[in-house]
Parts: C-alpha cells; structure tokens; sequence
C-alpha cells in the first residue's frame, strides 16, 4: 500500500474548500466589472442620442426656429441646451449628466457640439 493515498486524499479535501473561498472573492469582482461595462455602454449610448440630439437643434436653430423650439429638442433626451450664434453659424451645445454613477456621486457630464449654417433668416 502505497503511504501517498491517505495525505493526498486529506489536501484534495482541504482544497475544496479553497475553491468555495476563491469563488466567494472572484464573484463581486466579477460582478463590478460587469456592472461597470454596463455602464459604460450606457453612456456612450446616451452619447449617441446626446449628438444626434445637438445635430437637430442645431439645424432648428439654423432654420431660426425659436430657443425654446430648439431646447425642448434636446430636452427629449434628458439634456440641457446653449445656443451660440457666430455671424452665419449656430452651434448648440447640448449637457447631460453621465448615467453612470456611483450612489449619489455622479461620474461627471456628457457633452455633444453641433453647428450648422444659420440659413433661415
């Protein structure tokens, strides 16, 4: 009989239980990564709609629709709009707070700029 047997068979179960331990610690890391990916792709989401947002008030304020025509097209994705005028171009700069946070502490703003040619005068 070989002595070998009987040491191995008590690590293979003291191993076993650091198994269980390793998984207890990689799961929440794991997990924050994925809730942080998740995140992410949300903001460059509403980065997407933020600039497509600027792009139509920016063409609306082009056309000489009213400052309030051109904010409640950028209202409708949650943003905040500035319109600039500079002689025959309009730039609208539309703000958002980033969907990702932590808690009640926000990770910063979302920004997006268009301008267009103030042709509807």
């Amino acid at each position: 009989m070989n002595g070998r047997s009987g040491r191995s068979g008590a690590r293979r179960a003291a191993d076993e239980g650091s198994v269980v331990a390793e998984f207890a610690i990689a799961l929440p890391a794991i997990t924050v990564v994925l809730l942080f990916a998740a995140g992410a792709l949300g903001a460059c989401a509403q980065q997407v709609r933020l600039q497509d947002a600027a792009a139509d008030a920016a063409r609306l304020a082009g056309r000489g629709e009213s400052d309030a025509r051109v904010s409640s097209a950028v209202a409708d994705v949650g943003a905040a709009a500035a319109v600039d005028r500079h002689g025959d171009i309009v730039c609208v700069t539309a703000s958002s707070p980033s969907p990702m946070s932590l808690g009640s502490i926000s990770l910063g703003a979302l920004d997006a700029t268009s301008c267009a040619l103030a042709g509807g005068r």
